[in-house]
C-alpha cells in the first residue's frame, strides 16, 4: 500500500540535549498543524533535520526511535556541511535573490556544492523508505533539486513541490549562475505551488526562458510528461486562534499587559529578524506620525516584537544594532514620564501572549518589503473576536491577493504608512467590523486544512491526467500492431503534417527543407500503389510544391484552403474573400515594429504573425495582447484566428485542416488510415477520422489522437518501417 512523505528542511519538532537527556520541542507553525491529519495517520511519515548535530551511532539510534512513535524520521548532517547549505546557499544566495536582495546575493561554490550534497542526502534518505507509487509532498526553497533526485530513483512517484517564498521575475532569477539546475529539479515534481499568481507566472516565466519548456492554462510540458503548476495560497488553522483569543490563559496576558501600558491605542508589530520585513522602514514612520500628529503623544504605543533569527550573520547584526538605535532615538524624542512610544522585544513569545497581544491590539503594522506570504497578518484577523481592529498590510506580501479589506500600502512609501497609520487609529468601529468580517470568511473558508486538501486533489489530479496520456503513449507492441495493420492493409491513407511532425521547427520559419533522410522517406512510401500520401499543413502552397511536388503525393497547404489532388493542379476547397487582409495587416504590422524578431507571412488567404525569433517572455506576452485585440476587432469578420507554435494565424473561418481531410477520407473505402500531427490545428483532423484509424499527436500533450508519439525522430522511424 502507497505513504505519504512529507520533507522539509526541518522537522516539525526540534531535539536538543540538556545535560545526558535529549528534549523534544514541538513546533508551533501552521504548517505542522496542517500537515498533521497525513503524516499521522497510516504508514505515512514527515522526514528533515532534527535541529541539533551528532556522531554517536547510539544517540542517532535513541532519536530515530524517539521520531518514529511520532511519525517522524531524521535526516542527520554534519555541522560544517549545514552551514554551508543552510545559512550559506539557501540562505545567503536564494533567500535574498528571491526576495530581491541581489545586493545581499553571496555566489560560492563551496555553498553550492553544499547544497547539492545536502539534497542528495535528503534523496539517500527518502530512498530507504520511499518506494515507486508513494506521494512525496518537497517543502520549500532548501530542497529545490530534490524532485529532479527522486524521480530519477523513483519514476512513478507522485512528486508535489510547495515553495514558501516569492519565486523572483526572470530579471532577477537569471542572475544565478545555477538558475537551470534549479528549475530541472523542480520539474522532477509533478505539482508546483506558489502562494500567489504572481510568484507562479515569474517560475512559468523563467522555465520558457531558460529552458525553453511551454506552457498553458497552468500545465508545463516538459520533455516526458505534463507538470501542474498552480497558486494555492496558504491558510493558518482558523479555529486555533479563535479559541485562543476566548482562553483563561489569553485574557490573564491581556489584563497583564494592559496593566503595565499606559496607553489608549496600541499598535502591533510581529516579525522575525530580517532585512526583507521592513522593521527599519516601518519605525521611521512611526517616528514621523508621531511628529506630524502630536495629538497622539502619550495615547499611542507600538509594540515592536522581533524574533531572533541569524543573528550571527554580519547582514543581520547589523540590522539589529539599526532597530535598536532608531527604537532608543524615537523613545528618547517622544517619551514621557507615564508614557513610552515604543516597547520593545526582542525574543520568541509562548503562544497566549502572542494570542494576547494579537486580541488587544488595536492596530497590526505588518509591512514587508517582500514577502512570500506572511501568516502573521491572518493570525491577527482571526484573533479579533469582536471584529475591531484595524490591518495595515504590505501590497509586496502574498497574504495582500487575499486581505483587500486591509489598508494596502507600498511599504517603500513612508508617506503612505503614516497615512494609513492615522486612517487606522481614527477608523470608526463600523468600518473596523465590516473590513474584518469579510476578511474572517475568506480565512475560515480557506484554512490551513483547506490547503492541504487542495494541493493533494490537484497532485491525484495531474497522476490521473499523466496516467491517461501515459496509457496512449506509442509502445513497442502498439507500435508493432500498427505496422502490422499497415503491412496487411490493401489500400492506405496516410496523412502527414509537416512541421513539428516531419521536420523539428526551426526559428527562422524558412529554413524547414527537407533533409535527406525525410525524402528517403518519401520516396519508399511514394513507391507503393497501396499508399495514397497527403500531406496536410499550414505552410503555403508554393513552398510545399517546391519542397515535395516531385513525389506523387497530394497536398493540403494553408490549414485546407488549398488542396491539389492527384492527376490535378492547386484548387480551393471554397471561393475565399481575401479583402479583410487590408485591414487586418497593418494590425499585424504594428506588433512586428513593437516586437523585435517577429514577423508576417502572407499566404493568399491568410496572414501568419511568427514570434520564434523573439524573446521568449515577450514574445507570449505580446502574442496575448495581438490574439486579445484581433478577438475584439473581428467580432463581426468572418474570419478566425488560430493559435499554433509561436505563431499566430488570421484566415476565413469554416477552413480547417479536418474539412480538407474529409475528401480524401470519404473518397473511397480504406483498409488502413493514418494520421499524424503535432498543432493544435491538427485536432481537426483527428476529430472527423473513423474511429478504427490510428491517430498520433507528436509530444506529451492531451489530444483527440488515440495514441501519443515522443517526437519528430520516433514520427520518421515508425514511417520507415511502413518503408521497409
Amino acid at each position: 500500500m502507497s505513504k505519504t512523505i512529507i520533507v522539509s528542511n526541518r522537522l516539525p519538532v526540534s531535539i536538543s540535549k540538556v545535560g545526558e537527556e535529549l528534549q523534544y520541542k514541538p513546533s508551533a507553525g501552521g504548517l505542522a498543524t496542517g500537515l498533521g491529519s497525513i503524516y499521522k495517520s497510516g504508514d505515512n511519515i514527515w522526514m528533515g533535520w532534527p535541529g541539533m548535530y551528532t556522531k554517536d551511532e547510539d544517540e542517532k539510534t535513541e532519536i530515530i526511535n524517539g521520531l518514529k512513535k511520532e511519525s517522524m524520521r531524521p535526516v542527520f548532517l554534519d555541522k560544517t556541511l549545514f552551514k554551508n547549505y543552510y545559512e550559506g546557499f539557501s540562505n545567503s544566495t536564494i533567500w535574498p535573490q528571491f526576495h530581491y536582495f541581489s545586493q545581499y546575493t553571496e555566489y560560492n561554490s563551496e555553498y553550492w556544492d553544499a547544497y547539492v550534497k545536502v539534497n542528495q542526502i535528503f534523496c539517500e534518505e527518502l530512498l530507504k523508505v520511499a518506494k515507486d507509487g508513494d506521494i512525496i509532498w518537497v517543502h520549500d526553497y532548501q530542497l529545490m533539486l530534490l524532485p529532479e533526485m527522486l524521480r530519477k530513483a523513483l519514476p512513478n512517484a507522485s512528486i508535489g513541490y510547495f515553495h514558501h517564498i516569492p519565486f523572483p521575475s526572470y530579471e532577477v532569477f537569471r542572475m544565478l549562475p545555477q538558475r537551470d539546475k534549479l528549475l530541472r529539479g523542480l520539474l522532477g515534481a509533478d505539482m508546483i505551488g506558489y502562494h500567489t499568481y504572481d510568484d507562479m507566472r515569474h517560475f512559468l516565466s523563467a522555465v520558457s526562458r531558460v529552458l525553453g519548456f511551454d506552457h498553458e492554462m497552468g500545465y508545463l510540458k516538459s520533455k516526458d510528461r505534463i507538470i501542474r503548476v498552480d497558486a494555492l495560497p496558504m491558510g493558518i488553522d482558523y479555529e486555533k486562534f479563535e479559541k485562543a483569543a476566548i482562553s483563561k490563559e489569553t485574557q490573564k496576558e491581556i489584563k497583564s499587559f494592559l496593566g503595565s501600558l499606559q496607553t489608549d491605542k496600541l499598535i502591533l508589530s510581529i516579525d522575525r529578524l530580517d532585512y526583507s520585513k521592513g522593521i527599519p522602514q516601518r519605525l521611521k514612520a512611526f517616528d514621523q506620525l508621531l511628529s506630524q500628529h502630536p495629538e497622539f503623544e502619550g495615547k499611542v504605543s507600538l509594540i515592536l516584537l522581533v524574533v531572533p533569527s541569524r543573528d550571527t550573520v554580519d547582514h543581520y547584526i547589523e540590522l539589529k544594532e539599526e532597530i535598536e538605535l532608531l527604537v532608543g532615538r524615537i523613545n528618547g524624542k517622544y517619551s514621557l514620564l507615564e508614557w513610552t512610544p515604543i516597547h520593545f522585544f526582542y525574543r520568541a513569545l509562548p503562544f497566549s501572549k502572542l494570542s494576547a497581544l494579537y486580541s488587544m491590539s488595536d492596530v497590526a503594522l505588518v509591512t514587508p518589503l517582500r514577502d512570500g506570504m506572511n501568516l502573521v497578518c491572518k493570525e491577527y484577523i482571526a484573533s479579533k473576536l469582536d471584529k475591531t481592529g484595524v490591518l495595515i498590510l504590505s501590497e509586496m506580501a502574498g497574504s495582500a491577493k487575499e486581505l483587500s479589506e486591509a489598508l494596502l500600502i507600498n511599504p517603500n512609501d513612508r508617506d503612505a504608512i503614516v497615512s494609513a497609520m492615522y486612517q487606522a487609529l481614527t477608523m470608526d468601529e463600523e468600518e473596523q467590523v465590516r473590513r474584518n468580517t469579510d476578511m474572517q470568511e475568506k480565512l475560515k473558508r480557506y484554512n490551513i486544512h483547506a490547503w492541504v486538501e487542495r494541493f493533494m486533489t490537484e497532485l491525484n489530479q495531474i497522476k490521473e491526467e499523466q496516467k491517461e496520456l501515459m496509457a496512449k503513449k506509442l509502445n513497442k507492441n502498439t507500435e508493432s500492431t500498427i505496422v502490422k495493420s499497415y503491412k496487411s492493409a490493401n489500400r492506405r491513407l496516410i496523412l502527414l503534417d509537416y512541421d513539428g511532425t516531419l521536420t523539428p521547427f526551426h526559428k527562422d520559419p524558412s529554413a524547414a527543407k527537407p533533409d535527406q533522410e525525410l525524402h528517403s522517406i518519401f520516396k519508399k512510401l511514394t513507391a507503393d500503389p497501396k499508399n495514397q500520401i497527403v500531406v496536410i499543413s499550414g505552410r503555403d502552397r508554393t513552398s510545399l510544391q517546391n519542397w515535395l511536388g516531385s513525389y506523387d503525393i497530394e497536398f493540403i497547404a494553408e490549414h485546407g484552403v488549398w488542396l491539389k489532388e492527384r492527376g490535378e493542379g492547386w484548387h480551393m476547397i471554397d471561393e475565399l474573400p481575401i479583402d479583410w487582409k487590408d485591414e487586418i495587416r497593418p494590425i499585424l504590422e504594428l506588433y512586428v515594429d513593437r516586437t523585435p524578431g517577429s514577423l508576417i507571412e502572407e499566404k493568399e488567404y491568410s496572414l501568419v504573425w511568427h514570434f520564434r525569433k523573439t524573446d521568449a517572455g515577450f514574445g507570449e506576452l505580446r502574442a496575448r495582447e495581438l490574439i486579445s485585440n484581433l478577438q475584439y476587432l473581428t467580432l463581426n469578420m468572418d474570419i478566425q484566428i488560430m493559435e499554433g507554435n509561436k505563431v499566430i494565424e488570421v484566415k476565413n473561418s469554416g477552413v480547417n485542416k479536418g474539412r480538407a481531410a474529409m475528401k480524401w477520407i470519404n473518397s473511397e473505402k480504406w483498409d488502413f488510415i493514418f494520421a499524424v500531427g503535432d498543432d493544435t490545428t491538427d485536432e481537426d483532423t483527428f476529430k472527423v477520422l473513423p474511429r478504427d484509424a490510428y491517430s498520433l499527436k507528436v509530444g506529451e500533450i492531451s489530444s483527440e489522437a488515440r495514441f501519443n508519439i515522443a517526437d519528430v525522430a520516433a514520427v520518421r522511424s515508425l514511417l520507415t518501417e511502413f518503408a521497409s
